[in-house]
């Protein structure tokens, strides 16, 4: 209770301080001074043709993280599959829907557009894929800014995830 009132007590001082000691000139009447521009704005526009993040598709880049290579087996482990739902459920619905565009992109048809490697680095360490990634940076950009909360799952809990989204 002491620091808040000693805070206050210093932020308060601030403020007397910095607007004190200042006079201003008062004069007659009411007066505005304005003038033209002559500088044109453009506005840069994205090409109309130019394919979104969140569709492009790029198998190729494994992303930048822990998970260098994976290898999926044909069939779906559908006990992986269930936790990974469940994960899904309680972790990423704020952000995600499986089938539509929300605050992040749909996760139906994902491995169809990302490796896997990819999507797990991407929910293993966000913030890196960000920083070094530019399909990240682009997604980032695609959504207003939006970045996706790092969830701190395991390797396993990932790889869990990534089962479910085989099953969309």
């Amino acid at each position: 209770m002491k620091i808040n009132l000693k805070i206050s007590a210093v932020l308060f001082a601030s403020l007397l301080i910095a607007c004190g000691g200042k006079k201003e000139k008062k004069e007659e009447g009411f007066s505005v001074n304005r003038t033209k521009s002559t500088e044109k704005v453009t506005e840069s526009k994205p090409e109309t043709n130019e394919v979104p993040a969140s569709q492009r598709i790029t198998l190729d880049n494994k992303g930048v993280g822990q998970i260098k290579n994976i290898t999926l087996d044909p069939e779906i482990n559908q006990e992986m599959a269930a936790a990974g739902a469940e994960l899904f459920k309680t972790n990423c619905t704020a952000c995600h829907k499986t089938d539509k565009r929300f605050i992040g992109p749909k996760m139906q048809g994902i491995l169809e557009r990302r490796s896997p490697e990819w999507v797990m680095n991407m929910i293993l360490d966000p913030k890196l894929m960000v920083e070094e990634d530019q399909c990240a940076k682009d997604l980032l950009v695609e959504f207003n800014g939006a970045a996706m909360a790092n969830q701190n799952l395991t390797v396993e809990q990932t790889r869990s995830l990534l089962e479910f989204f085989r099953t969309l």
